[in-house]
């Protein structure tokens, strides 16, 4: 009955708002299907308000209380004073990480392999992984383009295999 009603209400709503561009590359990022993207690009505006990746973080409320005494930093739960909506949204879309982080499309993705690096270390990885998906938005909206994997990072002293060896000179 209720999951019905809220088919009902999610097709109103697709109905009634234009599909625009801004919510088509918010919809390339992992997560956030169309109704998450339609809420997101609603309650953003203009992604010129934010100068920085991290200030849409703080302005989602995505970001930790911070705590500082006699040279000490103590790292709380998410602030509370925040875009509820946007929090929300970005929230259920790392939600719809965790659930889907054991499909075989899902499991190679850079922000399941996020959330499972996080969990390990400490309890709050949905809160880590929906500041990464707002940063991830940050970018795809400033840059105008669709979201793209991160390119894979080696550790220290790896050498990449693009790069030469020591001693010859490249191709």
């Amino acid at each position: 009955m209720l999951q019905t009603h809220i088919q009902r209400l999610e097709e109103r709503i697709l109905q009634r708002v234009e599909i625009t561009p801004t919510i088509q590359r918010i919809m390339s990022i992992p997560g956030p299907a169309e109704i998450l993207s339609i809420v997101i690009d609603r309650e953003l505006g203009s992604i010129d308000r934010f100068p920085s990746p991290k200030h849409l973080a703080s302005y989602s409320g995505l970001v930790p209380r911070v705590g500082a005494s006699g040279g000490k930093v103590h790292y709380g739960r998410m602030i509370n004073q925040a875009n509820n909506y946007l929090k929300w949204a970005f929230i259920e879309a790392a939600n719809v990480v965790v659930r889907q982080r054991h499909h075989r499309n899902w499991r190679d993705k850079y922000v399941v392999q996020l959330y499972e690096r996080t969990r390990q270390r400490k309890a709050l990885a949905v809160g880590a992984t929906a500041r990464y998906l707002a940063e991830a938005a940050y970018w795809v909206l400033k840059k105008g383009e669709p979201y793209r994997e991160p390119a894979p990072r080696h550790p220290a002293g790896l050498k990449s295999p693009a790069s030469p060896e020591r001693g010859q000179a490249p191709a």
